[in-house]
């Protein structure tokens, strides 16, 4: 209890400050949102509509810097994101809650593909090292890690949307469908459409996941007790996986719980490229339009995410090694 609880308020400390610096940073930059929104109007706005526009947006000049902040930790806690400057009169909460359920299912989904695919073929490597296998695979994926992601979403469009046509090039789904989540067909579209972007996320990672298995199981295979159970015969898929593979995951939980809170943020360039609705492609549109409600609010749902699957690691490696349930308490 006494480790869960120094965790807890460590992640505390650190969402509070990451909540401060997303209220600092907007308001130490020149000017204001406000006023860039109105700088390029077609059209005259009157001062006091600039300024009831500032009060709603939370920079309202007429109350002090701590004043604002303490409005701002309150309204986060209300989860009240505030309104969008682009899509106004359309909340944050509304933009981002949109996106956030595809960008979990994209990115959510590559990084367990990658995490399983990599790790088995990491063990492998590590059991075989120095085999012809071995030679091919960790080479190749780390070839696939160091190309860049813009490169390998191009290519993968032009192979298998543009030039084969086996899959849609864009989308979540059929243009024009509305969404059914009880209709089988639509999870089908959905899935369909989802090809191109998993592919692209998934091949992204593989290459981290597998060489982490692979180093941690070297470092495993010339312990005590796998010699031990080499000698009495034990069957060599047991050796691997029961002994070795089950001990060299630990380390590769924290990696997989720290890739699920960075995805979250939303597989930028795979999602601009395929121009998928996750929150990669709703930063860019707020970046473009410097729609900093929509930024701020969505550098703390990555923040939440982050601090959270770090969270979850921890109680994870916890309760997978009885070394340290012991030293917590």
């Amino acid at each position: 209890m006494g480790f869960f609880l120094r965790r807890l308020s460590f992640y505390l400390v650190a969402l509070l400050f990451a909540a401060t610096l997303n209220f600092a940073i907007p308001r130490a930059m020149p000017g204001d949102p406000v006023t860039m929104m109105f700088a390029n109007a077609s059209v005259q706005v009157t001062a006091e509509r600039i300024e009831a526009m500032k009060k709603l947006l939370g920079f309202d000049e007429a109350q002090e810097w701590y004043q604002q902040y303490f409005t701002y930790i309150q309204s986060i806690l209300n989860w009240d994101l505030g309104i969008s400057i682009k899509f106004y009169p359309q909340t944050v909460t509304e933009i981002l809650g949109g996106a956030v359920g595809w960008s979990m299912f994209l990115a959510g989904s590559a990084v367990i593909l990658a995490f399983c695919i990599g790790s088995v073929l990491g063990i492998f490597a590590a059991w075989k090292r120095g085999s012809k296998y071995d030679a091919f695979v960790s080479p190749g994926m780390l070839v696939i890690q160091a190309v860049p992601p813009v490169v390998i979403a191009m290519l993968v469009l032009f192979t298998f949307g543009l030039g084969l046509k086996w899959f849609p090039t864009s989308y979540a789904y059929t243009p024009g469908t509305l969404p059914d989540w009880t209709s089988w067909a639509f999870y089908k579209d959905v899935l369909y459409h989802a090809v191109l972007p998993l592919l692209c996320a998934t091949a992204i990672q593989i290459g981290g996941f597998l060489i982490s298995m692979r180093n941690n199981m070297i470092n495993l295979l010339n312990e005590d007790y796998i010699t031990m159970a080499k000698g009495k015969g034990l069957n060599e898929n047991r050796v691997v996986f029961n002994y070795a593979a089950r001990n060299a995951m630990l380390p590769s939980v924290t990696a997989l719980s720290m890739a699920l809170g960075m995805a979250i943020g939303g597989q930028l360039i795979v999602e601009i490229i395929f121009n998928y609705p996750g929150l990669g492609t709703v930063m860019l549109n707020a970046i473009h339009a410097r729609d900093y409600q929509v930024l701020q609010g969505q550098l703390l749902i990555m923040t939440l995410f982050m601090l959270f699957f770090n969270f979850l690691a921890d109680l994870l490696i916890v309760a997978l090694d009885p070394r340290l349930r012991k030293g917590g308490k």
